[in-house]
């Protein structure tokens, strides 16, 4: 009977820890086109020594070859399939925060803000008191 009460105790334990790490953000996520609506890329957010990275891996709406002419420094001309447009973030209570997103399209580095809602992503990008806060999907 302890055997099976032990048994018991661990599945329930390893149910609740599957749970929360499927709360976290590492995965691939849908970007949105906030003018159009359309899927406009996948995002996959990673983590590298207890940080949080975002790298697009794919270009919904243009093709996988196109280089950000509008970026900042050395991300300049360079492929934005491969590159990482969330940068340094660090987990933080129910979010993630302290690091940097790049908008490739207008070549702009932002902090940035991450955190769940409702099994999406949610994105806030602020410069100062301005933000924009994008939802992100699932990308299956």
């Amino acid at each position: 009977m302890k055997l099976l009460g032990k048994t018991f105790l661990i599945a329930c334990a390893s149910l609740l820890f599957t749970q929360f790490a499927l709360a976290d953000v590492v995965g691939r996520w849908k970007t949105i086109d906030d003018e159009t609506g359309q899927a406009k890329s996948i995002v996959e957010i990673y983590e590298k020594d207890g940080k949080y990275f975002g790298r697009v891996v794919d270009l919904l709406m243009k093709p996988d070859d196109t280089v950000c002419d509008m970026c900042p420094g050395s991300r300049k001309g360079q492929k934005i399939v491969g590159m990482d447009i969330i940068t340094n973030m660090v987990k933080k209570g129910d979010g993630y925060e302290g690091g940097q997103i790049l908008d490739p399209v207008k070549g702009k580095v932002y902090d940035c803000k991450l955190w769940e809602e409702d099994g999406n992503l949610m994105v806030r990008g602020y410069l100062g008191f301005f933000y924009r806060t994008q939802t992100w999907y699932p990308a299956n």
